[in-house]
């Protein structure tokens, strides 16, 4: 639980910096160089992800149940991951439903973060999705009081909604499918 925990403080402490001190973070892009600022930015956000991938893995051998939630959820929690990879195409699609949801990819680590905390009660799971949920809670309030960081997009095109939709579902039908079986060795249709 360690390594997990090691992990998600080193993830989540780098993509905290705006939020809890966006002129330091501004400062330190301009002093260093964007580039560099980014290269580093994301070599420590990396090595978060490793330690997150290989403590949740470590931690599923000694399982700690909290909760055990009904099996019912499970089709709610898919109706809720629906529309998570069509928002996430949308954050680099503008169109319709980036104007919305407003910060696409917030919402989307949200609707992912509750849908698995629907159906997964072991503390792991609990520290994993409920730090993402909790995170992209706290970046959404954030964004208020701060700009939005700026992501590289593709030209605005009346037809964005639509590919991002259409891309969105079918990565999510494989997902389903067997992705999600394939990369972390659990089936989401049983």
């Amino acid at each position: 639980m360690t390594t997990l925990i090691s992990g998600l403080v080193i993830f989540f402490a780098v993509h905290s910096i705006s939020i809890v001190n966006h002129d330091w973070r501004n400062h330190m892009a301009a002093r260093l160089g964007e580039y560099p600022w980014k290269a580093i930015y994301s070599l420590i956000a990396l090595l978060g992800l490793l330690l997150i991938v290989w403590g949740y893995a470590l931690s599923r051998q000694e399982l700690i149940i909290l909760y055990s939630p009904p099996g019912e959820l499970r089709l709610v929690a898919l109706l809720v991951l629906l529309p998570v990879f069509p928002l996430l195409f949308s954050t680099y699609l503008p169109g319709r439903i980036q104007c919305v949801a407003r910060h696409p990819m917030l919402v989307a680590t949200m609707l992912w973060a509750i849908a698995h905390l629907l159906v997964n009660g072991t503390l792991s799971d609990v520290l994993l999705f409920g730090t993402f949920l909790v995170w992209s809670i706290a970046d959404l309030v954030s964004l208020q009081y701060r700009s939005a960081p700026s992501v590289p997009r593709a030209p605005t095109w009346a037809a964005n909604d639509f590919i991002a939709v259409i891309l969105g579902l079918a990565l999510y039908a494989a997902f389903a499918l067997w992705l999600h079986t394939w990369l972390f060795g659990t089936p989401v249709i049983v």
